[in-house]
């Protein structure tokens, strides 16, 4: 098989057999001409239910990730409610780990928990912990490693084993490590989902999100409410997909590089009371991040020692680093959770502390970030 470099750059794509253009077309066309009744041209209709540009992605998403079939969505919590509808049913449970993004869990909490579906949290990195919380209707497990914000890394193959055990369709969100650094379904996971805004996309000008199914199954329910509900990505959108993914490979190189370093700077300073990076040989995750994944990511989350003040302080006082919501793009942000990404979980059992920063490392000199951020810290005091 062709390495990830290249099968990013190529599979699912050839050149236009009509005009031999390199990159696929884009289909920009709501539908297609029939040439009778019931006679479709290649099986398209309707943009909502496929589309040659969105084919492409779907194709190409499914080889990187190692599944069977692939589906794109309008973002990504579009494609997580798509999985959570599809494969579950009112009463049925599924089992979070207890640091997520916060719009998954409100995703489930507000609104499909008055659907029917019940909700708890774990820590997802303790299997005794898992098998504990596991009920007799309970149907799911849903995981994030590396997690948002605190970076917990969870062992995939022992978690997707101790599922199949109990019959449950082991789900991982693969946002912050992409295909490049990790595929969840090598190690036994049955769906993979991401928001293709973040590192797919790279570039901060899309918006969207993937799911990829070991099974044909798993996909066509899955596939039936794309079609059905509608969330679909539009094929501008799609087209930008590809086009960041062709160069994943190379900036997942750079993001790791580039995160490694402000990791280091960080972790001695008299003002940072923790960093959370899985490269760290003293993170917790970091025996499991080295063997399932081939490089430790872009994202970096420290506490500081001076509490919420200098959390606030901190994330004003960067200029590379620019404070936005989102990550996985070419440029560097700084996220101040608790108020931001994850001000929907405020309250719950997944509150994140007021003195935590999030770090999304572009790509950008690595001179020039670490010097930012020895500036920031230097106006703590």
């Amino acid at each position: 098989m062709p390495g990830f470099a290249t099968r990013a750059i190529h599979a699912g794509q050839a050149f236009d057999p009509r005009t031999g253009a390199v990159n696929p077309p884009v289909y920009q066309t709501s539908t297609f001409v029939q040439e009778r009744v019931g006679g479709l041209r290649e099986g398209y209709e309707y943009t909502r239910g496929t589309n040659p540009t969105r084919d492409v992605l779907q194709e190409l998403v499914a080889d990187l990730e190692g599944g069977a079939q692939g589906l794109s969505f309008a973002s990504g919590l579009a494609a997580e409610d798509a999985t959570l509808r599809a494969l579950l049913a009112p009463g049925d449970h599924v089992l979070m780990g207890n640091d997520v993004y916060g719009g998954t869990h409100r995703l489930v909490r507000k609104i499909l928990a008055p659907w029917g579906l019940q909700l708890s949290t774990v820590e997802m990195t303790d299997l005794d912990a898992v098998r504990a919380a596991i009920r007799p209707e309970t149907r799911m497990l849903w995981l994030e490693t590396p997690s948002n914000p605190l970076m917990k890394v969870t062992d995939v193959e022992a978690v997707a084993a101790l599922g199949h055990e109990h019959g449950l369709t082991v789900v991982v969100d693969n946002t912050f490590a992409s295909p490049a650094l990790q595929t969840p379904i090598a190690l036994g996971a049955d769906v993979v989902v991401h928001s293709a805004t973040k590192y797919l996309g790279g570039h901060s000008d899309v918006l969207g999100g993937v799911v990829v199914t070991a099974t044909e199954e798993a996909g066509e329910k899955i596939q039936f409410l794309q079609f059905a509900a509608g969330a679909v990505s539009a094929p501008w959108e799609v087209f930008l997909t590809i086009r960041g993914i062709k160069t994943l490979a190379l900036r997942m190189e750079r993001h790791s590089s580039n995160a490694a370093a402000i990791a280091r700077t960080l972790v001695d300073h008299p003002a940072v009371e923790r960093v959370y990076y899985p490269g760290l040989p003293d993170h917790p995750g970091h025996e499991i991040a080295a063997r399932q994944m081939s490089g430790f990511g872009g994202m970096v989350s420290l506490a500081l020692a001076g509490g919420a003040a200098a959390a606030r302080r901190f994330a004003e006082s960067t200029s590379l680093f620019q404070l936005a919501e989102s990550l996985g793009g070419v440029e560097s942000l700084v996220n101040y959770p608790a108020e931001m990404t994850h001000a929907s979980v405020r309250g719950t059992e997944l509150e994140v502390a007021d003195n935590i920063i999030r770090l999304s490392t572009g790509i950008e000199d690595e001179a020039d970030l670490v010097t930012d951020v020895q500036q920031a810290l230097e106006r703590l005091g």
